[in-house]
């Protein structure tokens, strides 16, 4: 067992509410498995923690024993953050229950929850926030991150609804940040990510929301840049309630896609409306009229529909992004024509989300410089061939490229994977970034938690 003394891993294993995994045990290699099947990574040992004090336990042990700590959530991270080869992983992924108070519009989940959790604990209250566009998304990366989804425009991020946050820091002392308690530290969470500590705990303000309604639009992607252009304008002129994007994908095999255009190129314009279909179709109206050569609208609750285009597990994975400060004709025609690069067919999605409503207005300065960007482009590469990383990369590459035109600069880190660390300062501002390495120099000067989008301590 390398280095580490059997005796030793027994009594942790001993003192756990959890469990331990370790290499040759049943079940080792499935709890080591992450969203990225490009990521194969083995640690020692998996703790998979059912307590804040497990969750202590485990910090200590890794660091006793001198061990690479990586923490496990949703298991999202595109680079394999969640796993450490050699080192210790603390699975928060037991920590998942979700407490709703109606009557004060919170929800109260665990920092192993994933979207899933949230989204049905809420959804029988009449009751949810803005959550990450899959149901398999951990809550807590999400959020630390910034959190943008499907309901973004009209609830704001999911980090501008945070209320407090549990942690257990790298010295195992129990924490809650709030806007009361340890400020700075509350600040540092809006976007600075996992860097000060395992987020044991969330509490995330709700809104009132009963279905949501979703318009399914496939086109033809010769018709890629004019019905881009329509969506463009329609989008921003649209209320705060409409939601969603525009997507180059392989078009799936369903009722709304005409035989012709299925396992082809097309583009999809995914319109999300907070409210009934009624109401819906109204919003809908100008693109409708633009004659889909497919489609489908349907009123459903916001749960289905966060889980509607759910990724099978096992694809590979590489992903970037870039935040425009506009998109006019010219972006539309470079962003179109970047989807003849895409490996056709595949998982692969080609997407330019929109922003605004809610987000661009909300006036806290949390470290998160990319929110008044009105549009992001993300290509968002998911194949199953090994034989396809060079062409699938390649391709992730020459978006962004031929994106810099019109490129803000800023860029949402929960987006990208490792690419270095002017990127990491991009996605925070440099001002930002130089005050989170001050809060972290305070919370974690040992960079104990270094397996993230690394901020490094200030000296």
């Amino acid at each position: 067992m390398n280095h580490l003394d059997v005796a030793a891993i027994e009594a942790f294993r001993r003192s756990l509410q959890g469990s331990v995994i370790l290499p040759g045990d049943p079940g080792y290699d499935p709890a080591r498995a992450v969203f990225n099947a490009m990521i194969d990574r083995k640690p020692a040992l998996i703790a998979q923690v059912a307590s804040r004090e497990d969750v202590a336990a485990a910090i200590a042990f890794g660091r006793s024993n001198g061990l690479e700590i990586a923490i496990r959530g949703g298991g999202h991270s595109v680079a394999g953050k969640s796993l450490s080869d050699g080192g210790i992983v603390i699975d928060l992924r037991r920590l998942n229950a979700t407490a709703v108070d109606p009557t004060g519009m919170t929800a109260t989940v665990g920092g192993g929850a994933t979207m899933k959790d949230l989204d049905g604990a809420t959804q029988r209250h009449g009751l949810a926030t803005t959550g990450g566009r899959v149901s398999t998304t951990g809550v807590g990366g999400f959020t630390l991150g910034g959190g943008g989804g499907w309901l973004d425009r009209k609830f704001g991020l999911a980090c501008d609804n945070l209320v407090s946050v549990d942690l257990v820091t790298a010295d195992g002392a129990f924490v809650t940040a709030s806007e009361r308690e340890n400020p700075e530290l509350f600040w540092a969470l809006h976007g600075g990510g996992g860097n000060f500590g395992v987020a044991t705990s969330f509490t995330l303000r709700l809104y009132p929301l009963g279905n949501v309604t979703v318009a399914m639009l496939f086109w033809a992607a010769d018709r890629g840049p004019a019905v881009l252009r329509a969506y463009r304008d329609f989008i921003e002129s649209a209320p705060d309630e409409v939601g969603g994007g525009a997507i180059f994908l392989t078009a799936p095999e369903m009722e709304a896609v005409p035989a012709g255009l299925t396992g082809q190129l097309a583009l999809l314009t995914l319109l999300v409306y907070a409210g009934s279909e009624t109401e819906a179709q109204k919003a809908f109206a100008p693109l409708l009229a633009l004659r889909p050569d497919g489609q489908s609208v349907a009123e459903m609750p916001y749960a289905d529909m966060q889980a509607m285009l759910d990724d099978p597990p096992g694809m590979r994975n590489y992903w970037s992004a870039e935040y425009l400060r506009a998109f006019p004709d010219a972006a539309a025609d470079a962003f179109a024509a970047q989807a003849d690069g895409m490996i056709v067919p595949s998982s692969s999605q080609h997407v330019l989300f929109p922003g605004g409503g809610k987000v661009a207005r909300e006036t806290a300065d949390w470290p998160i410089p990319w929110r008044r960007a009105p549009w992001c482009v993300h290509p968002f590469g998911l194949w199953t061939d090994p034989a396809d990383d060079a062409r699938g990369i390649k391709w992730t590459h020459d978006v962004r490229a031929a994106m810099k035109p019109w490129a803000t600069g800023d860029v949402y880190l929960n987006f990208i994977g490792d690419e270095g660390a002017d990127r990491i300062v991009a996605g925070l501002g440099q001002a930002n970034h130089a005050r989170l390495s001050r809060v972290k120099a305070e919370w974690d000067p040992d960079n104990v938690f270094r397996l993230n989008h690394n901020i490094i301590p200030a000296a």
